[in-house]
Order: C-alpha cells, then structure tokens, then sequence
C-alpha cells in the first residue's frame, strides 16, 4: 500500500520576500462599496454586477506585470448596457475599462474603477461572401474564426501568438500582428468597418449607408477636430513624412497617427484610430474583415548560424525571396527549449555565438510553392551557415521546428525562479539595423544583470521580443528594472529611432515614454484625439498616454510562490477558454490568481490580511474547489503544462476529515456493492419519476439538496440514465483478441431509450463482426479506474483501487499478452496513469500491459473487418452527424480517430468548436448541475446555428457514457455512444 505517501501533507507555499501592500486596497475586503453596487444594478441586472472581494480579486490581473483591483466587475450583455456603464462612469467620475480575453502583455485590461467583461455575452461569428469577408464580435476567439473560415480556404489576417485565446475585441484594440502578417495584413489594413460605442452613448455602424453623416450629426465637435488635424498633420510636412516613415514598419506606440494621412472623412479617420486605442476612444462592438488566403502549402527550414550577426545579415535576403516567416533566435533561446518535447535535437551543442532563422515559405498550390521555396533555399546559402538548410514540408516535421519557436515562452515561463514575474516587451528596430539593434539589446540586458534573457521575435520586420523575469517584492530589483527600461528606451527609440511597442499596444509599461519616441508635437495631436472623443477621460486611462513619468512602476504584480502544481503559472489566461467552469464561478487562472492573494495576505504583518483572508474564504470553496472539473483541459491549452485541477484535487483532500478519507478507502475495496447501489437507486429514481414525472423528482431532489447544502443528495436529472442491464456473455480468453473490461460507468450507466445496444452489448458485438472477439472477465465489478477517488481528492482510496485493479489486469492479460480494452475514454486515460498510485512490482508490471480506449481498439483492429459493412450499399445511409470530442479523448490524442471512425459511418461530421469538457466530470453534473449546464451552453448554441444553418443533423455521439449525460441534459440533444451507431451500420 502507498496510501500514507499518496496523503502526505505538502509543502506550505513561500511566501513573498518582502511582503508589499497597497493601501488603496484595503476597501477591497469589503467588496464593491454599497451605493455603487445599487447604481450598477439598476442599469444591468443585478446577478451581471460583482461585488464580492473574490470576484474583484479575480479580475484583478491579466497576462500583464500588472495587478489593478476594481471597484466593481460588470457582465455587460449588449452594447446598451456598456453605453448606460460608460454614462454612469462619466457621472460618477470612475474610469471604465473592457477586457475580454485578458491576455494583453502591458495591462490594457485593468482598472482600479469599473471593469466591464465583454468576452460571454459578445461572441458570434457571421462569415460573408463565400469567405472573403467575415463579420465578427470582440468577445470572440480568433482562432474560432479561422475555423469556421478554413472551409472557405481563408483566414484572419492577424495572426499573434496568443491567436488561440485572443479574442477580436483585443486584437482589433491592440492592433495585434504576429508571425506572418507585418504591416501588411494587420489590423489596420484588413477592419473594413466597425460598430462602436462613443462615451457619450452615441453608437455607430460604420459600414451603413448614412453612417457618414450620422457620425457628424451626432458629434459634430469630434468630426470637425479630426479633420482639424489632418489639416495640421498634411500642413507639417516633417512630421508627416515621421509619421509615414514610423508605419513602414510594426509600430503600436501611441494613437495610429497614420490615419490622419491614409484617410479623408471624419468616420473613416476615427475607425481606423480605434485600431490600436486600447479601449481608450470608444468600445468596439463588432467588426466586419476582409480575409486572406490560408496559404496551405508550406516549406519550412530551422536555419542555424555560426553568429548572432550572421543570422541577422541572411534576414534581408531571405525577407526578399518572398519568405512569410523570418523568426530569429537567439542563442539563449536556442538553449531554453533544447529540452522541450518535440524540439529537433542537437541544440544543446551549438556555439555560444550562435543564433537561427526560422524561415518558412506559403503558398496556394504547389506550383507557387516551389519557385517561392527555391528562392528561399538561395537566399539562405548567401550566408555562411553552421549546417546546410533542409526545408520541409512534412508537417510533423513543421511542427517540431515551430515548437523551437512556441516554446520559447514556455519554456522560460516555466523555468523562471519561483516568485518572479514574467515581462514579454516587444521592440522595433529599422530593419536594416537589426542586426546592430539585437547585440545591443542583448548587450543592455546582460549590463542590467539579467543574463537569462531571450531575444527573439519577427526578424523580418525587425522586431523582436525579449523576456526577463524580476521580482517585484525586492525594491532593489524594482529599480533595476526601472534603470533597465529607461536605457531600453533610450537605445530603441531615440538611438535607433524605432518602435517600443511593435504589435503588444502600448499599454502601462510604455505610456510613460511615449513621447520619448514621438516627440512633443505628435503626442500632442494624440492627446487632442483623446480629449475630442473621450473629453471626460472615463475610458482607461492611463493606458497610452500618462503624465505620470513612473506609471510603469506603478501597480507591479507580486508572485508569490504557491504549490507546485501552479506555481509555474505566468497569469496569461490562454487556459480560460477551455474551462467548463469560466462562466460560472472561476477559470483555472483566476484560481491560480486567488490561491496567490490568500498567500499574499497571510503574509502580511501584524495580521492586516486577516479581513481579506476571510472575505475570500467564504467564497473559496464553491468557486474554486466545488466547480472545478478537474477535466485538465487547462493543461493542453497552458503554454507551461498547468493542470489546475490537481491544485484543486490537492484543496480537495486538505479538506477532507480523515474518517471521510477512511471511508473513502472502504468504498474502493468494496467498490462492486456500490455499484449495485447505483443501480437499485437508479431504478428507485425512474419509478418514481414514472409514476409522478422527472420534473417532480428532480424538484424533490432539489429541495433536499438545499436543506442539506449541496452535499448529501445528488440532483435528479432529465437526461438521468436507467440502470444498466448485465453484462453480454462473450469468448473465453483462449479465443479472445482482448480483454475487455466495461467501464463501471457502463456497468451502472444503462442507455437511454431509442439509444442503441449498451455499450458492452455493442463492442462485443462488433468485436465477434470483425473477427476479433473479446472477453469480459467474470470478475470485473468492482474494478476501476480510480478516476472519482482522484478526481475527489481521495488519493488513499485511488491507492486502493490502483493495487486492486492493477492485480486484476494483469491476471486477465496473461501477464500483459493480451492488451487490455476499454470503453470510455476517460477511464482510459485513468487506466494510464495508475503509475502515480503504485510502486515497486507493480510498476514494473503494469509497464508490461497495453491498454487501449475503445476508439484505438476499433480504429486499429475492429475498422478493417467493418468497412466493407459499412460500404457495402455504395455508401453511408447516415447523412450528418456531430461528434463531441471529450477532454479524456483529447488528452490522449486520439481525436483524428475518433473522427475517423464517425466518417467512416457518416457522409459528413460536425465537430463544434465549443465542444471541449461538458462539465459533468463523472458525476460531478449530478451534484453541480450548474457546471454542466454553464459548459454546454456554448455548444448547445453552435449545434443551434448549425442546425439552423445546414439542416439537421442526423446523430449527436460521444465515447463517454457521462458526458452523454451532460451532454443530453445540457443542450436537449440526444447524444449516445459511437459505437451503437456503428453496431447498427454494420449489422
């Protein structure tokens, strides 16, 4: 047994050097103060305003080095209720900001007054004119947008980095760029129109036909002042042609002047300012792009360099050859992701001096490839290099180079020293003094002592991104870092004349030295800008322009060091997208972000955290611990592998009194008596229902429910499954392909009317079909995964159940001869990681076995005796049918299988793009319905729009007998298992 190592008790978390705190947010233990909270709730409804010290803490940080707490947090539905917010703030002089997505690098998104979140209630994408055009609100992920335009051969033409969490509002707002876009397909150049919301409540859409004149109608002063200074702009010629010179490469430092010079009317001068503004001019309710070609052909090249130099001098020939991403490395760089999984090898031994291109050419079609690649190969053998160029077009090998340069803000991320911060700047040199502007740079930061550093970034456009990591409870590092920035700026924008900001926005960390960069006269016209649309100045301020000559000194984020699950995390919110949990409680960063303050909070003296601490844990359990799915999704999406749902599991056994973990232990020896308790309480359930109605029972359960918190009795559902029925008799293991063992969710979980054989009934079924039978062992009750007692936070009882399961798998495999099968996903995937729970023989033995998901077993063996079945009438009588991936599917890479084998049944297959984690976590759906229910929300309005859009669809299937349930409760389809669909098509 490893019962006492599994529960021993953790390290307590470090906390802060020097503990800091802010004055100013002593009222935050107290929540919103009472009179603002009334005003907000009487323009939006009042569950959308909130108040709670957990709630503003939350919110309180971003991807940024910054930590602003708002007064107030509010969940804006539509663009009145963001108009009646912004009146408010006017009235009641409090700053209004918007955040959607939260992953800007330089604090865009944070206020000390009232945040508006405009990411929930502001998705949507309308795709137009076959493609070319698409229409899209702020709240919505660009990487979703692309999907959806990928059938047309099309995409976005902004393609950051953070595509996958960044959401249009932000990008559009920071005018953000990335890899391959430059100054050519940015933002800037691909917003064809936009509706906005003014300050002062006027809306417009710019793409109607009288938007011209309503514009002038409605705010006459800031129509004639923009045209004012064009005026002033064309009239002084020097800073005209600054201006046209600054554009020619990625800048975002300040307001886009250039649309004083590239635009003639009052509208489509303001239109093209707000790219850019940060949330400083007005919100952005939707935008209407033009779209570029996908460009699906590519060959691509990790080009190594003896010099820095060197690297920086091929940069020009091969920007010339017509390369779409010219990515430079640094040498530091080259030497943080050498150890990252799927980085080519090798780069541990390079030179000290030496650097890489990463250098990728795209096409249309192959034909435009090859000119394009040829030219590429020739432009690179101009510079003397450490190995000859190999480009690929393998895409797994494309993969593996572009992991070398995804990596890098991993891989530093999570090697940083536990309780620094993380700062991602990005600069601009002219480009054909990169490489002068790089060793400096480089040189700069080894002078100011951080001699871990990475530079790295768009060589051909001549910025580049460099990453350090202070801390910010050391004032000494604190100014450090402020002597640091000072001489950056120095370098880039007044010695080389460059951009300090190329594609992040300028946000707080540059505010203060923007007109070091611009110099006095064009801030000038950039403060008139401001003053004519925002006169008040109630739309983030601070962000851009600051008369304050240390604001970026202000508000630096503390990390403190947390449990070691988390500890690593760098507060850059590209987890929240996938957690079911986002919309009714918290994500995995703003719990990673409370668990820090309660840190924080302990750690100050004389016990001034004490109101907060308090204030937190009344919330504490149900936000954080209750709701969590622990599904790991974040961990997929996290650029430094966090799962927070162990950090969760972790609180989840503190927890825990040490009887109820004992009896946690019991139930897992005794786990097939719970099994036939499920069951009779599963028929109890259904009788009842059947004689009065399921609504009746689920209202009792209900009741309960609150009498007892929560806690005792699960809530009786809609889509609440009969019993199972037993077990289908099979082949003995001498005549036996497999051994198969039914997950005990299939073992209490029966189908749903009209659902098709059980699962067992339907994979033995199709095992003996295709000539490779299974066996189910007359001894499997009883037998599990350990999936509820880990995802409980019951490591004791998972030990158990670990020995007892190993032991039994590995008497029915022969010793690992047979491979050993199983039918839902997730216990799969709970199969696998029995290691954490086991030691010694154990280990040795179950890295004997092979364990296979029903979706590899079928894929792999079971398809090829199927296919000529499901062939056999020229065809699939199946038209359309959905398929929901479950995280357990997508942890275990297993999706082009799953989705394999749905095409091999249906004509066509729709795989939603909110489908990620259904919420129902095995079972926590029966005692959080809200979870599931806030999870599938989005998926159930994809599948509407679908639905509405395409026509019907013919089946909706999963591989997970819970998630079905949560599934069919949460968006009212009925969804069932693969493999009864492809039982029925193969009969």
């Amino acid at each position: 047994m490893v019962i006492a190592s599994a529960a021993a008790a953790p390290a307590e978390p470090r906390p802060p050097a020097r503990p800091v705190t802010d004055a100013a947010d002593a009222h935050v233990a107290h929540g919103t103060p009472t009179g603002l909270a009334a005003d907000l709730r009487a323009l939006v409804a009042p569950e959308r305003v909130l108040t709670r010290p957990l709630d503003l803490i939350r919110f309180a940080s971003d991807a940024s080095l910054y930590r602003l707490i708002p007064q107030a947090v509010v969940l804006a539905a539509d663009a009145s209720e963001v108009a009646a917010v912004l009146a408010y703030g006017r009235r009641a002089g409090i700053p209004v900001t918007f955040r959607s997505g939260g992953t800007s690098l330089s604090g865009q998104s944070q206020t000390a007054g009232i945040l508006v979140e405009v990411r929930r209630f502001f998705s949507g994408i309308r795709v137009l004119d076959a493609g070319q055009r698409v229409r899209v609100r702020p709240g919505t992920i660009a990487a979703t947008v692309n999907a959806a335009l990928a059938r047309y051969g099309r995409k976005l033409g902004p393609d950051p980095a953070s595509i996958s969490a960044a959401t249009i509002g932000g990008i559009v707002a920071n005018n953000s760029s990335g890899m391959c876009c430059g100054t050519v397909d940015n933002s800037y150049r691909t917003v064809e129109s936009l509706t906005f919301v003014l300050a002062s409540g006027t809306r417009i859409d710019t793409a109607a036909a009288d938007a011209e004149a309503a514009f002038a109608a409605a705010e006459p002063d800031l129509a004639a002042g923009l045209l004012d200074l064009r005026r002033q702009l064309l009239a002084d010629h020097d800073l005209a042609e600054r201006v046209r010179t600054k554009y020619r490469v990625k800048n975002t430092t300040g307001y886009g002047l250039n649309a004083l010079l590239d635009f003639d009317t009052p509208l489509s001068i303001f239109t093209h300012l707000l790219v850019g503004s940060e949330g400083t001019l007005a919100f952005i309710d939707d935008v209407v792009f033009a779209t570029v070609p996908a460009l699906p052909h590519r060959a691509t090249a990790l080009v190594l360099f003896p010099t820095l130099a060197a690297a920086c001098t091929a940069v020009a020939d091969v920007r010339a050859a017509g390369a779409r991403a010219v990515e430079l490395l640094d040498r530091p760089s080259l030497r943080a992701v050498a150890h990252r999984p799927g980085v080519p090898a090798g780069l541990d031994d390079l030179p000290a001096s030496a650097a890489a291109l990463l250098v990728e050419v795209r096409a249309g079609s192959e034909a435009e490839l090859v000119p394009l690649l040829d030219a590429a190969a020739t432009a690179v053998a101009r510079t003397p290099t450490l190995a000859p160029a190999e480009f690929t077009r393998d895409r797994q090998a494309q993969e593996r180079i572009w992991a070398v340069r995804e990596g890098l803000f991993t891989s530093v991320g999570a090697a940083r020293p536990s309780g620094t911060a993380v700062v991602l700047e990005d600069v601009t040199f002219p480009p054909e003094r990169l490489a002068d502007g790089v060793a400096e740079l480089s040189a700069l930061l080894r002078e100011h002592g951080y001699h871990d550093a990475v530079v790295f970034g768009h060589a051909k456009e001549g910025n580049l991104h460099f990453l350090i990591t202070p801390r910010f409870d050391d004032p000494a590092q604190v100014a450090r870092y402020a002597d640091f920035m000072a001489a950056m700026v120095d370098l880039v924008a007044v010695r080389y004349g460059g951009s300090l900001k190329g594609e992040h926005g300028t946000g707080r960390n540059m505010a203060p030295f923007v007109t070091t960069e611009w110099g006095e006269p064009a801030v000038a016209l950039m403060r008139r800008i401001k003053q004519l649309a925002d006169p008040q100045s109630v739309l983030n301020p601070g962000v851009i322009l600051t008369d304050d000559p240390r604001a970026h000194l202000a508000h630096l984020k503390l990390v403190p060091s947390i449990e070691p699950e988390a500890d690593r995390c760098i507060e850059c919110g590209y987890c929240e997208h996938v957690c079911p949990s986002r919309d009714v409680t918290t994500t995995p960063r703003q719990r990673i972000v409370l668990r820090r303050e309660l840190v924080r909070q302990a750690a100050l003296p004389d016990g001034q955290g004490d109101a907060m601490t308090a204030a937190l844990r009344r919330d504490f359990d149900y936000d954080v611990r209750d709701t969590c799915a622990g599904d790991g999704l974040c961990e997929i999406a996290c650029p430094v592998d966090i799962d927070t749902g162990k950090l969760v599991k972790r609180f989840r056994h503190q927890d825990h009194p040490p009887a109820e973990l004992r009896l946690a232990a019991a139930a897992a020896r005794h786990w097939a008596a719970a099994e036939r308790i499920t069951r009779s309480a599963l028929r109890l359930g259904l009788m009842a229902a059947e004689r009065t109605s399921s609504e009746r029972v689920g209202n009792l359960t209900a009741m309960l429910r609150r009498l007892t918190r929560g806690l005792l009795v699960p809530q009786w559902l809609d889509a609440t499954p009969p019993p199972a029925p037993p077990l289908p008799p099979t082949v003995g293991p001498e005549h036996a392909a497999a051994v198969y063992l039914p997950a005990c969710v299939n073992r209490m979980f029966g189908p749903d009317a009209g659902a098709g054989l059980p699962v067992p009934d339907a994979l033995v079924t199709l095992a003996a079909r295709s000539g490779a039978p299974v066996w189910i062992p007359g001894d499997v009750a009883g037998v599990c995964c350990g999936t509820p007692w880990v995802s409980k936070g019951y490591p004791e009882g998972a030990a158990v159940m670990a020995e007892h399961t190993l032991a039994s798998a590995w008497r029915w495999t022969d010793g690992g001869r047979l491979p050993l099968v199983t039918d839902a996903s997730s216990c799969a995937l709970g199969l696998r990681e029995l290691p954490e729970h086991l030691t010694g023989e154990n280990l040795d033995r179950f890295a004997q076995l092979t364990i296979l998901d029903s979706i590899d077993f079928v894929h792999d063996t079971l398809m090829p005796g199927l296919r000529s079945r499901l062939q056999r009438d020229g065809g699939s009588a199946v038209t359309v049918v959905a398929v929901h991936a479950t995280c357990s599917v997508q942890h275990a890479e297993a999706t082009d299988k799953l989705l394999a084998i749905a095409g091999a049944i249906a004509r066509e297959v729709v795989t939603p793009a909110a489908g990620s984690c259904c919420g129902f976590a095995g079972d926590r759906g029966f005692w959080r319905p809200e979870l599931t229910e806030s999870a599938t929300a989005p998926l159930a309005r994809e599948l509407a729009e679908h639905e509405a859009g395409h026509g019907p669809v013919a089946d909706y299937l999963s591989t997970n007998r819970p998630c079905e349930i949560g599934l069919r409760h949460g968006t009212g389809r009925a969804f069932r298992p693969l493999l009864a669909l492809l039982e029925e098509q193969t009969r």
